[in-house]
């Protein structure tokens, strides 16, 4: 039988932000960072495969996002926050060290925390991001879901035509596919995809339900704040370089490789300028959310990196 993933709340920095963990941890500590639209639950697969290979798995739903509180004041929301939850949270698991797992948004505090904290990284695994201490969101197309979606008040319209079940099954159905979810003029995002398109395969009606009902709570305005409306920092130290383990897995049909350079950046061997300890694997099918598409074969690769560094 499957193991049973528990629930915690922990008071981080004034907000009470809900804790997905399992596992004793013999081996060490895996924390889980989640992207956008996602929430602890997107990691259920490699949290019960961390806990049986003996690691102890966190995975909190971030600040405003699922069934952690939200911040009030979002002017003063920042990627910072993340990186000092992050550092909270393995403070009051009495932490002193632990391997990151990120995807998409979830990757930049991860980044900043193996770049100003590697003192408590053991390693770091990125899904679908090369590890980089820049944007590749620069010289976008106007129709270009990032684009749109950082012009406060444009997604909550775009979304506010739908249910909140039927925004998270377009956007699940969009950041599938290995095209880039582009709008023309006069279009808007959740125009791309229309209520007979199918779910990926991969995806069940009950994942959808857990989805929409942590979305219901949250609302879109908090979860949308950080990855898009967020202006990040650039790094404080000169010549930045990841000195821990890194693993890139990338799926060959994500969407995110056909960002503007990401390609080139991976492939001519740019990235191991920053993170020279970089090991990376294809998967060839694999989608943006190649941990649910394929589960056991993440967990296999995931484990096995772990246990290289432990």
């Amino acid at each position: 039988m499957e193991k049973k993933i528990d629930h915690s709340y922990l008071k981080i920095r004034g907000l009470s932000l809900h804790i997905a963990h399992i596992g004793t941890g013999e081996l060490g500590t895996v924390v889980f960072v989640h992207g956008f639209p996602e929430i602890w639950y997107s990691w259920r697969h490699q949290m019960v495969a961390a806990a049986e290979a003996g690691f102890r798995a966190i995975a909190p739903d971030l600040r405003g996002f699922g069934l952690s509180q939200q911040p009030s004041n979002l002017e003063n929301f920042s990627w910072e926050d993340l990186v000092a939850d992050l550092l909270a949270i393995l403070d009051s698991f009495h932490i002193p060290k632990a391997f990151f797992v990120a995807k998409d948004f979830g990757a930049k505090p991860v980044f900043d925390l193996a770049l100003y904290h590697s003192d408590k990284v053991l390693g770091v695994v990125t899904l679908g991001v090369p590890p980089t201490v820049s944007s590749f969101c620069n010289s976008l197309p106007e129709g270009f879901y990032i684009c749109r979606w950082r012009e406060p008040g444009r997604a909550e319209a775009d979304f506010g035509r739908f249910s909140v079940e039927r925004v998270l099954r377009t956007i699940y159905i969009l950041f599938s596919r290995s095209e880039v979810p582009i709008a023309k003029e006069g279009q808007e995002i959740m125009d791309l995809a229309n209520s007979s398109t199918p779910l990926p395969w991969w995806f069940t009606d009950e994942d959808l339900a857990m989805y929409a009902a942590l979305y219901e709570k949250s609302g879109f305005t908090v979860p949308l704040q950080i990855p898009y409306r967020t202006v990040a920092k650039n790094p404080s130290i000169s010549n930045p370089k990841f000195e821990v383990p890194m693993f890139l897995i990338m799926g060959e049909k994500d969407y995110f490789i056909k960002f503007p350079k990401v390609e080139d950046y991976i492939s001519s061997g740019m990235v191991r300028n920053f993170a020279p300890d970089l090991e990376i694997t294809f998967i060839p099918e694999g989608s943006h959310f190649v941990q649910e598409q394929f589960p056991d074969h993440v967990n296999q690769l995931i484990v096995s990196f772990l246990m290289k560094h432990i």
